[in-house]
């Protein structure tokens, strides 16, 4: 008896492997098209684009961007110098204006995201350039006239650092960031979870209280589009704009403002110096 359940048990039928993925996957069978394109990253992109079917936010005509470049007096011929582009909506915009821009991102498929936007809209005097632009501000020489900074402060770990790196590097500043509002974000389902703890801190004498915030389930979502880390931290509007001015920049319009954005309080501003 033991003898034959040995027998079966070795040769009882296994299940059959599951089918392995193939490099000819990823060939394309169809005539050449942009939505070929955008389909390579296909249910992760956060912009609509002209051109093919992608996400739905309307980066590529985005009216926060045609009031910057009214309070900027245009960037016809300027170099601007864009702080994390996402998707090149906003880059496109800049290019289409007038603006020689290096745009600097850091998450990979993002960056790739780009340089397919670059290619179907047709954006020549851009380059974009994979990296952490932190890392770039506190290493470069390089001069701009503009610092075009969208949807980036609220996911940094050290914003100050970061604004007072805007001022060595440009003299005109478009920043759109969300901000912390004890109220606001206490009253919210979706925002209170995410902040637990705050910290007293200081960067080249500059007073402030950080606000950090956790992307927790958000870090496994290929179009994430957060920072480096599992948190970054949020500055309250007082504290935004007093470091602001503290490293020398004048906030010369606000807009745009909405303290009831689902994600957070935000606001649009542009700031120049001297």
């Amino acid at each position: 008896m033991h003898t034959v359940r040995n027998f079966l048990t070795r040769f009882r039928p296994r299940p059959a492997a599951a089918p392995q993925p193939s490099i000819l996957d990823e060939y394309v069978t169809t005539a050449p098209s942009p939505q070929n394109a955008v389909d390579v990253f296909a249910g992760e992109w956060s912009s609509q684009l002209p051109v093919a079917d992608a996400g739905p936010i309307p980066l590529f005509a985005d009216d926060r961007v045609e009031w910057a470049l009214g309070q900027l007096g245009g960037v016809a011929g300027a170099r601007v110098l864009e702080l994390g582009p996402l998707e090149g909506g906003h880059t496109y915009m800049l290019a289409r204006a007038g603006a020689e821009v290096l745009a600097v991102e850091s998450q990979t498929r993002a960056y790739l995201k780009c340089l397919i936007a670059k290619e179907l809209m047709d954006m020549p005097k851009v380059r974009f350039v994979l990296g952490d632009f932190m890392a770039y501000l506190r290493e470069t020489e390089e001069r701009f006239d503009t610092v075009f900074a969208s949807g980036v402060l609220y996911h940094m770990r050290n914003p100050v650092e970061t604004i007072a790196l805007t001022a060595r590097a440009a003299n005109k500043l478009f920043l759109w960031t969300h901000y912390y509002d004890e109220e606001i974000v206490r009253s919210s389902e979706l925002l209170s979870p995410r902040f637990r703890t705050t910290e007293q801190f200081s960067y080249e004498g500059f007073e402030h209280t950080l606000h950090r915030f956790e992307y927790e389930s958000a870090l496994q979502l290929k179009g994430f589009c957060g920072g480096s880390a599992p948190h970054s931290n949020w500055l309250s509007r007082k504290d935004l704009t007093a470091a602001l001015e503290h490293f020398g920049w004048r906030i010369k319009a606000v807009s745009f403002e909405t303290p009831d954005h689902p994600h957070g309080p935000a606001l649009a501003l542009v700031a120049t110096k001297g």
